[in-house]
């Protein structure tokens, strides 16, 4: 069964600081703080071409609970980029089946409306509900986060 969240949020920034920000590995490392980090390779600084491969598996990402329990892992896999506006990650996780993250980057006025469109399937019973249950806290989460960092439009 596929499970789906979407969240939107008004960010006073541009479109272009918001969208170097969300693609750097620092971004993703400061929305996701304190509750999870994601490994990266070394010598990725960010996740835009030329980093960025369409429709190729890029590399695994563990999920580290607090930084340092790890809960699952992600392998990266983006099959749209539209650079300063939009990507969507199409991944598969050892929990889910299917793991596509959509983040969309547009100005509004007085900043920047931020989207993240969720949707997942879980590998094993069960999974897909635990997700129902984490994924719209940490989006919530990394929503506030942004807010903290570029203020709210």
């Amino acid at each position: 069964m596929t499970r789906r969240f979407d969240i939107s949020t008004r960010l006073a920034a541009t479109p272009a600081d918001v969208w170097a920000d969300c693609t750097s590995v620092q971004g993703v490392a400061r929305e996701l703080s304190p509750w999870f980090r994601m490994t990266f390779p070394r010598g990725i600084e960010d996740l835009t071409p030329p980093n960025v491969e369409l429709g190729k598996h890029l590399f695994r990402s563990w999920m580290l609970l607090f930084g340092v329990v790890p809960v699952d892992f992600d392998d990266v896999t983006f099959v749209e980029v539209e650079p300063g506006r939009r990507f969507v990650e199409r991944s598969t996780m050892a929990s889910q089946r299917v793991w596509l993250h959509e983040r969309i980057v547009e100005p509004c006025d007085g900043g920047t409306l931020i989207t993240d469109r969720l949707e997942w399937e879980g590998r094993l019973p069960g999974a897909e509900l635990l997700f129902a249950a984490v994924v719209p806290q940490l989006f919530a989460w990394r929503h506030r986060q942004l807010k903290r960092n570029f203020g709210e439009a």
